[in-house]
């Protein structure tokens, strides 16, 4: 399904799922304006055509002890494709790296990791990050405060396009 095949009920069950995904089924049928039997297949609709992936709490790392966020800029000695899906594997098997994202330009990959504190961060940077396989170059930044940290996709800027489009 294409964005321009939801109607708008579909856009606006996604939009309150995305602020709120804890909300019963009932109570997001009276947001939306549909009786709740409906709203469920639309739900289970979405969810099987991948526009919902999941749901999961946003916890709050800091309570748990991890003090420390830190964007990892990562360049590799090779950049074919098998070389890139073998450095996204590793990227995957490591618990603080919490996001991996492959780039276009300077680097190769921006990583988002968490740590409890900067020494378990630099254990893990030399003696797992910079003496991976391929990795030619890492520069890190230290995250110092978080102005904006909004989830998904911002509906607002989704519903302006569409009005454009008719």
């Amino acid at each position: 399904m294409a964005v321009s095949k939801l109607d708008e009920i579909d856009r606006k069950i996604l939009a309150e799922l995305q602020a709120d995904g804890r909300m019963t089924n009932v109570e997001l049928a009276k947001r939306v304006g549909i009786s709740a039997p409906p709203c469920l297949r639309r739900v289970r609709t979405l969810e099987e055509s991948g526009y919902i992936r999941g749901y999961h709490a946003d916890v709050e790392g800091r309570a748990l002890g991890f003090e420390v966020k830190v964007f990892a800029m990562v360049g590799l000695q090779s950049q074919a494709e098998a070389d890139l899906s073998a450095f996204e594997a590793r990227c995957a098997d490591w618990p603080l790296v919490r996001e991996c994202h492959m780039l276009n330009g300077e680097v190769d990959f921006i990583l988002k990791c968490v740590a409890p504190d900067l020494s378990s961060f630099q254990s893990f940077l030399t003696e797992e990050l910079t003496s991976a396989e391929n990795v030619a170059s890492v520069k890190t930044s230290l995250v110092i405060r978080v102005a904006k940290d909004d989830p998904g996709v911002p509906f607002e800027v989704v519903e302006e396009r569409l009005l454009q489009i008719v």
